[in-house]
């Protein structure tokens, strides 16, 4: 067992730790269903003895050793049953936890970590891999509970019987082992290259279905299904090696227990000849050497089922192991925020060789509408992120109301901003839950007075159940502008003290883009605000517009004063007005 595997089966076995009683109890109705069926041939063997010694066959006698062998039996299967719902509720607990663990690793997870993982392939091991430790726990303890008990009970019952044929046995057991050890390390490898394979065409998957607008647009299919074809063909060829690997195991420790079988029955047949043991006792030991047998067979027959699981394991903790944001339990929160700014010598890259923010210097007082405008790329979004602490500054300091926003929590802080961005997300449920998504104990009278401020209130109405209409995850029920609406509908219902607007009207219609400017305009009023946008025509208004460029403030005034400037702004602007 390589160190890896071992590292993987200790972090398995702590998520049993809270659900040892079912151990217990899958340990006590393990021992119970094995012994009890190793009772089965001593009746047997009994019988067989009684009828050779006699010559005449005793129904009655054989009457009772039938109904004392199903009376056992029947105990042997409860014993089983209960054995299996005991390993059924330890698998699946233990599953439960490493994926709520999962779940809330990634909950806490900065986005630095989260945003270079394919979304399909995270997902694929949240639910996918994790479902393979689940299969592999069911299989890897029921085989390991009753083989073990099975093995320890059968040399002790065949050393009872005859020790020399018990001998026999015991020493051949190590070709057993043996067979098993090698093939398994062969495996393992092989079962972590499918599982990756696996995950890679989950994520190639998840992309193409949930863009099938923008493939068919660009008439990507049969690139897409060429790229599937050959992920897809690389994971047939994994998967087969995989598989292939994990076949050899069950034959080969067939024949190895089929040889030892052999020798029992062989050296058994010379000790009854010689009368030193009964035709009932072999026949006896003969079921002893099969059931001794029968766990390495067992075992290595779900070989493919464990190292599966473990290779799913190891994807599953490399969510766990992600990088985690800092406790800030000792942190004080942020309130009673007025919303002075002030950012000083700011500076970020997403990549330490490519510059993108540098000296980075702003200072907004209470109430203040900044617009931040520029070409794309330019790191307008990239400002917004540092603001909420999405992503943290590489250099300097962004502080509200003189407090430093590293030195406070990010839920408080994040509190106090209200965002709408350009890419819009609803989740399944309904129209009234999407809009009090951040203030769950809102009224019916404050949701609707939101609707309607953001100009969502008449398309809602217009819907089979009106708020109550249920919406997917998708929003194809509504559009993309209507999508928006609701977004900035929940900005209204929330009325935080600092606003953020990233190109939050694109999606919608010019009329109902100057109505909701003007609602803007209301809810702005004493709200320090920072709008993105590149239609200029909706910043003109600002009190501050900041003019980017390669991540440097290159202007910076209101719309008059950078016009009579005649510089980058001014060519901007005019360049989407000229005729």
């Amino acid at each position: 067992m390589n160190m890896k595997f071992s590292l993987v089966l200790k972090r398995i076995l702590k998520y049993t730790k809270p659900h040892r009683m079912y151990i217990a109890l899958a340990l006590i109705f393990a021992v119970g269903s094995v012994i009890l069926g190793l009772f089965v041939p001593v009746l047997t063997g009994n019988a067989i003895d009684h009828i050779v010694e006699k010559g005449n066959v005793d129904f009655e006698a054989v009457m009772i050793i039938i109904i004392k062998m199903i009376i056992i039996i029947l105990m042997s299967a409860l014993f089983q049953w209960l054995l299996s719902y005991c390993t059924n509720c330890l698998a699946f607990k233990t599953v439960r936890d490493i994926r709520a663990d999962a779940h809330q690793k990634l909950n806490n997870a900065p986005l630095s970590a989260i945003d270079p993982m394919s979304r399909g392939d995270v997902v694929g091991r949240m639910i996918n891999d994790a479902e393979q430790i689940s299969t592999g726990l069911l299989q890897g303890f029921t085989q390991l509970f009753t083989g073990v008990v099975t093995i320890v009970s059968t040399i002790v019952f065949m050393l009872f019987t005859n020790v020399w044929l018990a001998l026999v046995v015991i020493l051949l057991t190590p070709l057993s082992f043996f067979t098993a050890s090698t093939i398994s390390k062969k495996i393992h490898s092989r079962f972590i290259k499918q599982a990756q394979i696996q995950g890679e065409l989950t994520g190639f998957a998840e992309e193409m279905i949930g863009n099938q607008k923008t493939v068919k647009a660009f008439c990507y299919e049969e690139s897409a299904q060429r790229r599937f074809d050959e992920i897809n063909q690389r994971l047939n060829k994994a998967g087969v090696m995989a598989q292939f690997s994990a076949a050899i195991s069950n034959p080969t420790t067939r024949f190895v227990n089929a040889c030892v079988y052999a020798a029992v029955g062989i050296v058994g047949s010379f000790l009854a000849l010689g009368g030193g043991l009964s035709i009932g006792h072999l026949s006896m030991f003969l079921s002893y050497a099969h059931q001794y047998t029968k766990p390495f067979n067992e075992i290595s027959g779900v070989i493919t089922e464990l190292q599966s699981a473990f290779a799913g394991a190891e994807r599953v903790f490399e969510i766990i192991d992600t990088e985690q944001l800092e406790d800030e339990s000792a942190k004080p929160e942020l309130s009673d925020v007025d919303g002075d700014m002030e950012i000083e010598n700011v500076s970020f890259s997403y990549n330490p060789k490519i510059s993108l923010i540098e000296n980075f210097n702003l200072s907004v007082k209470s109430g203040q509408r900044v617009a931040i405008v520029g070409p794309t790329g330019c790191g307008k979004t990239t400002f917004i992120n540092l603001l909420m602490r999405f992503y943290e500054t590489c250099g300097g300091n962004i502080s509200v109301d003189s407090q430093n926003i590293k030195s406070v929590t990010r839920d408080s802080l994040r509190r106090n901003f209200g965002m709408v961005l350009q890419e819009t997300w609803v989740f399944t449920g309904s129209v009234r839950e999407n809009l009090a998504f951040a203030k769950p104990d809102a009224t019916d009278e404050e949701i609707v007075a939101a609707a309607k401020m953001a100009h969502a209130h008449s398309f809602i109405r217009k819907l089979p159940e009106g708020y109550d209409t249920l919406i997917s995850e998708d929003g194809e029920e509504i559009s993309q502008g209507q999508k928006q609406l609701l977004c900035i509908a929940r900005l209204m219902l929330l009325m935080p003290p600092m606003l953020i607007l990233d190109e939050a009207t694109s999606s919608i219609d010019t009329r109902t883009e100057q109505r909701i400017q003007r609602a803007f305009a209301k809810i702005m009023k004493g709200k320090t605000s920072f709008v993105v946008a590149h239609r200029l025509s909706t910043v003109r208004n600002a009190d501050i517009i900041l003019v980017m460029n390669k991540g440097k403030i290159i202007e910076q005034g209101n719309h008059e004063e950078l016009m009579n400037k005649g510089g980058f702004y001014a060519n901007l602007y005019e360049s989407q007005f000229e005729r």
